[in-house]
C-alpha cells in the first residue's frame, strides 16, 4: 500500500492526536494517584502555573487560582489523617489544537476525614482544559459540580488495616 503525500500527512496528524489524547489521559490519571497518595511534588508538575479550579460539592466550594494555591489546598486536605480514593474514568478527550485540549471525566470518590469523623462519597463530572507547553500537557482549568454527595458522621473509626497516606501526607496538629 502506498500513501500520497496528503494521505501520509493526514496519517501523521491522526497519530499525533492519538498520542496527545493518551498523554492527556496520563496527566489526569497521575492527578488521581497523586492526590490519593499525597505525592505533592509530582502533583505540582501536572498543573499549569495559572491553573484555575472551581469545585462545587454538597458541603463545599473550592475556587482557587494558580498552581501554588491549588497544591497547598490539596496538601492540607489530603493529609496524614484521611483516606482518599478517587477514580476518574470514561474520559472524553478532545484535542482542539497542537497545544489545547479539553476533557470530561466521570469521578467516583470515597473520602474519610478522621479529624472530624466524616465519611464523604459521591460522583461528579470533571470538565478540564489542558495546555501543552515545552512538549508537556498540563491542567490549566479544572471544574466539577457534584452529581451526588453523601456526607456521613462516623460514630467510630473504621478498622483500617492499611493507610498509605498516613506515611506520605502532611502531618496535621492534633
Amino acid at each position: 500500500m502506498s500513501f500520497s503525500g496528503e494521505a501520509f500527512r493526514e496519517l501523521q496528524r491522526d497519530i499525533r492526536v492519538l498520542k496527545d489524547i493518551e498523554a492527556v489521559k496520563r496527566v489526569k490519571y497521575a492527578y488521581f494517584r497523586c492526590i490519593d497518595t499525597a505525592n505533592i511534588e509530582e502533583l505540582k508538575t501536572l498543573f499549569h502555573k495559572d491553573v484555575v479550579v472551581h469545585f462545587t460539592g454538597g458541603t463545599y466550594v473550592w475556587e482557587l487560582h494558580g498552581r501554588d494555591e491549588y497544591v497547598e489546598a490539596i496538601a492540607a486536605s489530603f493529609n496524614a489523617n484521611v483516606i482518599a480514593q478517587h477514580n476518574g474514568h470514561h474520559p472524553e478527550i478532545d484535542i482542539l489544537s497542537e497545544t489545547e485540549a479539553t476533557g470530561t471525566w466521570y469521578l467516583h470518590d470515597n473520602f474519610y476525614r478522621f479529624a472530624d469523623m466524616h465519611y464523604v462519597c459521591g460522583t461528579a463530572l470533571y470538565r478540564d482544559r489542558y495546555v501543552k507547553e515545552d512538549g508537556r500537557w498540563q491542567i490549566i482549568e479544572s471544574r466539577y459540580e457534584r452529581l451526588y454527595e453523601i456526607d456521613e458522621v462516623m460514630t467510630e473509626r473504621p478498622p483500617v488495616t492499611a493507610q498509605y497516606i498516613a506515611k506520605t501526607g502532611r502531618k496535621m496538629p492534633a
